[in-house]
């Protein structure tokens, strides 16, 4: 693998931690969503039912090519603070050449994303840039802007009247559409949330020309410590026919991690 590719794959892994602690965790019991008409609202209930003060995730991402070749990529994520306020740490566990690489995150309201890699050949921390939000990551079908951390008030929000059935749920669905184009790659957003829990449980992405060029499919719901989450989440890039298959293998909430782990001064005092 090239320095350039490595690195790619670097920052990608602390946006993809928001795909999987946000798209993947639900509060369980009664929706925010619920009886809802208003669709900004049910939005926000998809991306601020996660209570949790910490999380600990070991996760695999498996990427398939066109010819159904398949290669696969291990991880663990810690997490210690809220949703949009918070702090991440990656670390990649396969294959050989990642392992050791770890990259934090830092999200506060109003800031730009600020992130440090470690990487155990140099045994150094550097500060890194934002990447391009229609980049792929990591080689997978997810893009930056997938896995980013969204705000609500980027898009505007349309209820629409369909009312499908996804993995046993009846869903709202809802058309996001991006307040200017810099906000985001897609010309628009159909989202299939929930009603009796605030998740996403299918999406789909077009492009600037109207083309639809990507779906996103969760399934496995679960719960831990009280919360329900979908364990997997598929993404099909429909244009270029492949397809990456995120699956969370072990998820432990509110086990009281340290937030003194969460800087770039303790990155290098990993093993």
């Amino acid at each position: 693998m090239s320095r350039a590719a490595k690195i790619r794959v670097y920052l990608s892994a602390g946006l993809l931690t928001v795909a999987l602690l946000g798209l993947m965790l639900c509060a369980s019991g009664l929706s925010a969503a619920v009886g809802e008409s208003d669709p900004k609202a049910i939005m926000a209930g998809v991306y601020q039912q996660d209570t949790s003060h910490d999380a600990s995730l070991r996760a695999t991402l498996e990427i398939t090519d066109k010819d159904g070749h398949s290669v696969k990529k291990r991880f663990t994520i810690n997490r210690v603070g809220s949703f949009g306020n918070g702090k991440t740490l990656v670390r990649f566990t396969e294959p050989a050449e990642l392992r050791g690489v770890t990259l934090l995150s830092i999200n506060e309201p109003g800031i730009t994303d600020r992130q440090w890699i470690y990487t155990p050949a140099t045994e150094r921390v550097r500060s890194v840039p934002p990447r391009e939000r229609s980049e792929r990551f990591a080689g997978s079908d997810f893009t930056y802007e997938d896995v980013a951390e969204r705000s609500l008030d980027d898009f505007t929000y349309q209820s629409l009247h369909d009312e499908d059935t996804i993995e046993n749920h009846k869903t709202f669905k809802i058309l996001a559409t991006p307040v200017s184009p810099d906000r985001s790659q897609y010309k628009f957003i159909y989202y299939w949330v929930a009603q009796d829990v605030p998740c996403i449980l299918h999406a789909e992405m077009y492009d600037q020309e109207g083309r639809k060029i990507r779906e996103m499919h969760a399934s496995g719901l679960r719960k831990a410590s009280g919360i329900v989450g979908a364990r997997r989440t598929e993404m099909r890039s429909l244009l270029e026919g492949t397809k990456s298959l995120l699956t969370i293998d072990e998820l432990r909430l509110n086990t009281g991690l340290d937030s003194a782990l969460f800087t770039p001064e303790a990155l290098e005092k990993k093993e």
